[in-house]
């Protein structure tokens, strides 16, 4: 009986050992549990900025303006009354007429309240990649206009010709601005792209521009190039000679400007469809005597009119015979006039750069298709401009000469020092070109 006794008693203090264990065991099992509970973190959304905002405190609304659409009608349909849409067009007025220059196409974004309703709160259009304008009235009404973040990369390419200077970039993926900036800008005047040789070669310094870091707009320019074309080289570098005008213009390196005083034609990709001709007789006019003291350049309607010379616009107007036309005064001894367009851009007073588009190919005016007579003046008299010696452009000042020698040392060194693709076993891809891109 006592060992009886004795057993029951030693089972029944394990039992109770057993159970205190359990009981502790719970208890270090529940703590981690509370610890997670007070650990707990609850993230808050992402910024996502844009225009100046955090879009995450509105309901974003995006869109493209479409034909015949105002202004107004887009605050309308998101809860702007007309009384509030008028005071707040009148006083963006006084930074950005935007109901005046409203395009079709553009794209915008409305910024509206987190509600029933989506009330529009702020309202911003983009006129251009680059730029956008800000309505913002969502205590009192104020508009302003700012720019995106714009980043220039600079990079290099070269190539070697096969067929013409287009084909080489395109194999690359280049954009084909490159070969209009080198055919039409830079060696216009002292290489004709049209009869380049195979095996004719190049190298490039240009700069790729930017917006937001991620969308691509094209070259910006061209900071140099080498150009070896029937084994003789031609060098280029871009160089701004007027800061007050902005005049820039490509020099060899010994400072020699590569460019001539006027362009060849004021339109590009044309042809002559009748040129100056003082002994012009015309059949409906029973063979009369009708002088033509113009060159007609054939184009389509729209083509883009270019003034051949830097000057300043002397005449813009429209009258009789001659439609909408521009004249230039270049200086002392030369005037052109364009004749014939749809559309005139140039303004009198303006200062105009060659190459600047001072108006659109039309038929106003006595015309029988499209086409701009160009119109050449020489000491006040119209004469040929294709039978001219036209002066080279305007030389480097000698006090300018020795800055611009200093400034392309670095970027002489630097195009001498981008190699042309290796030569290699393949023929073909011999002669395709190769790129690379300097750091930015």
């Amino acid at each position: 009986m006592d060992r009886e006794r004795k057993g029951n008693v030693g089972n029944r203090y394990l039992i109770m050992l057993l159970a205190v264990i359990s009981f502790a065991s719970c208890k270090e099992e529940q703590k981690p549990l509370e610890t997670q509970e007070e650990l707990a973190v609850v993230e808050e959304p992402m910024e996502s900025i844009e225009f100046g905002f955090n879009l995450n405190d509105y309901v974003v609304k995006r869109d493209t303006v479409k034909a015949g659409e105002s202004f107004g009608q887009i605050l309308e349909r998101n809860n702007i009354g007309y009384p509030k849409i008028f005071h707040i067009a009148e006083k963006a007025k006084e930074t950005y007429n935007i109901a005046r220059f409203f395009q079709k196409g553009k794209p915008y974004t409305l910024l509206c309240a987190k509600d029933s309703l989506e009330t529009a709160q702020c309202f911003i259009y983009q006129p251009n990649l680059e730029e956008y304008v800000v309505v913002n009235f969502q205590d009192s009404i104020h508009a302003y206009t700012e720019r995106k973040p714009i980043k220039y990369i600079e990079k290099t390419a070269t190539g070697v010709i096969t067929n013409n200077i287009s084909e080489t970039l395109d194999k690359q993926g280049l954009s084909p601005r490159l070969a209009y900036i080198m055919a039409d800008e830079i060696y216009a005047w002292t290489i004709d792209f049209r009869r380049l040789q195979k095996g004719d070669r190049f190298k490039v310094i240009y700069t790729d521009k930017y917006i937001d870091d991620s969308i691509y707009v094209g070259v910006h320019n061209v900071k140099a190039a080498y150009f070896e074309h029937n084994n003789e080289p031609f060098y280029a570098f871009r160089f701004q000679t007027d800061t007050v005008k902005g005049i820039v213009d490509y020099f060899n390196d010994e400072a020699k400007n590569l460019r001539r005083a006027f362009l060849k034609a004021p339109v590009k990709f044309s042809r002559i469809s009748s040129r100056y001709n003082l002994k012009r007789r015309i059949a409906v006019y029973n063979f009369q005597l009708r002088p033509h003291k113009g060159t007609d350049f054939a184009a389509p309607i729209g083509t883009p009119i270019m003034a051949t010379a830097n000057g300043t616009v002397t005449e813009s107007a429209r009258r009789g015979g001659n439609g909408n036309y521009v004249k230039i005064r270049h200086n002392a001894t030369y005037e052109t006039q364009y004749l014939h367009m749809s559309r005139r851009k140039a303004k009198v007073g303006d200062f105009v750069k060659q190459g600047d588009v001072i108006g659109w190919v039309g038929m106003t005016g006595n015309t029988g298709g499209p086409h701009v007579c160009y119109r050449f003046w020489k000491n006040g008299q119209q004469v040929d401009p294709f039978k001219q010696k036209l002066p080279e452009a305007k030389p480097i000042s000698d006090s300018l000469k020795e800055k611009f020698l200093d400034f392309i040392k670095p970027i002489k060194y630097e195009l001498d020092n981008v190699n042309f693709k290796p030569e290699i076993l393949d023929e073909e891809q011999q002669n395709q070109p190769v790129f690379t891109q300097a750091n930015s």
